[in-house]
């Protein structure tokens, strides 16, 4: 590889990385009858949380955290075994172009 093709791949991982941090400080928020989840740009559930006791009423304090927890826990749980399986099957499509050995095996991103 000659020194220009690294500097590009080099400005490249420099631009990639500048948008993964953009991502990671980018918060959305739904809510659904008074359970509120705000997920950031990498599709990373940073909080859950019951502003209301529509969904499930007369909790507790306790019982209500351990329950915006699991909800958490549960849903970045699903899209991480999700990510491996999509980044799985794109190495084999990869790998059947001939694209494999370029990514090193791997997708950027940690997929």
């Amino acid at each position: 590889m000659d020194f220009s093709k690294a500097g590009e791949l080099m400005k490249l991982q420099q631009e990639a990385m500048k948008v993964k941090k953009e991502l990671e400080n980018t918060l959305i928020e739904a809510e659904v009858d008074g359970l509120v989840v705000t997920v950031n740009g990498e599709m990373k559930v940073e909080k859950a949380e019951f502003e209301t006791d529509t969904l499930v009423p007369d909790l507790n304090d306790s019982q209500k955290a351990a329950l915006e927890k699991a909800i958490m826990e549960a849903v970045n749980k699903g899209m991480k075994k999700a990510q491996e399986v999509a980044g799985d099957k794109m190495q084999w499509v990869m790998k059947g172009m001939g694209l494999g050995d370029m990514m090193g095996g791997g997708l950027p991103g940690g997929m």
